[in-house]
């Protein structure tokens, strides 16, 4: 039989065709909609932007904050002023930066749970409670690798224009510093602990002082542990920094005893350079020690030691 020209088997070949078409065209809008992440620990795919998000990284809620997205849950514990709405009952305590309660994780039912630096090794465990990322940061491509956590996110989240104008001002501002740093002679930071002093310099945890910032190290020798090399008030001297860089890690963690800023003015520091230039910085301690990474801390950063050295 035919009807026209076309036969009955050709009319049912053009429908099969048809219909062959129409799902592998539907099947690619499904593929397309699904959202693949890129982490420190491997690939993660996701049907849809998640809604219960828990996050043990500081640094990844500063850039959530920033870009207007809401989570569910985060660490008990210190937090930058910014941040310190995140403290309120509403929001699910989930453990610390290191140690998640996972019975906190299991009740919150998360559909997206993010982890880096401190609670990186808990990984395994709370990816067999849902979808779980790893955004660590790579200490020897430092600012790269932050950014490039701030773009995952924001892809996550449909918010790729937001974090693309806040990526354009951090990298305009890093480029004022680094055109400052580059004549303001050489640079130590160390870190004041519990009465104890240590100092890093390129390739530690906080060498995008120098690797990104562009500051000269006054020391390029000294090893590149999380925990610096031990120092003393007679290296600080014997090394004669044009610069004093400053974290106070008792003030980011809320522990009681001497500043830094009296732990420093003795007789012996008060003899470098860099104190009687009044060239010591203050590093904010909460930014630098606890919310690695984040949008928003790093522009904060930039910013402060634009101000710092807009004298030198």
């Amino acid at each position: 039989m035919t009807i026209g020209r076309m036969t009955i088997g050709k009319i049912r070949t053009l429908i099969v065709a048809l219909a062959t078409t129409a799902i592998a065209a539907f099947s690619g809008l499904a593929h397309a909609d699904e959202i693949v992440v890129k982490h420190r620990q491997g690939a993660l795919t996701l049907a849809k932007a998640p809604t219960r998000i828990l996050t043990f990284d500081l640094g990844s809620l500063d850039t959530l904050d920033a870009l207007g997205i809401e989570v569910t849950g985060v660490p008990g514990g210190n937090k930058p002023d910014y941040l310190a709405d995140y403290n309120a009952e509403k929001y699910i305590k989930i453990g610390t930066l290191f140690e998640p309660d996972y019975e906190a994780v299991n009740a919150a039912a998360p559909d997206l749970i993010i982890v880096a630096g401190r609670s990186s090794a808990k990984y395994a465990d709370l990816a067999k409670i849902a979808p779980t990322i790893d955004l660590t940061i790579d200490p020897a491509n430092y600012l790269a690798s932050a950014k490039g956590n701030v773009r995952s996110l924001a892809a996550i989240f449909g918010k790729t224009t937001e974090a693309d104008a806040l990526i354009e001002k951090l990298e305009s501002s890093t480029a004022t510093l680094k055109a400052k740093t580059a004549q303001a002679g050489k640079g130590l930071l160390v870190l004041t602990t519990g009465g104890k002093l240590s100092a890093y310099g390129p390739g530690s945890r906080f060498g995008v002082l120098f690797s990104d910032y562009g500051v000269v190290p006054a020391a390029t020798e000294l090893k590149t542990g999380n925990h610096g090399q031990a120092a003393s008030f007679e290296f600080v001297l014997e090394t004669n920094p044009d610069w004093l860089y400053v974290i106070d890690r008792d003030s980011a963690v809320q522990r009681s005893g001497t500043s830094a800023r009296q732990y420093l003015d003795n007789e012996i520091v008060r003899q470098t350079k860099a104190w009687k230039d009044g060239h010591v910085v203050y590093l904010d301690p909460v930014g630098w020690y606890l919310v690695s990474g984040g949008i928003r801390s790093m522009q904060n950063t930039v910013d402060q030691l634009n101000t710092a050295l807009a004298g030198s």
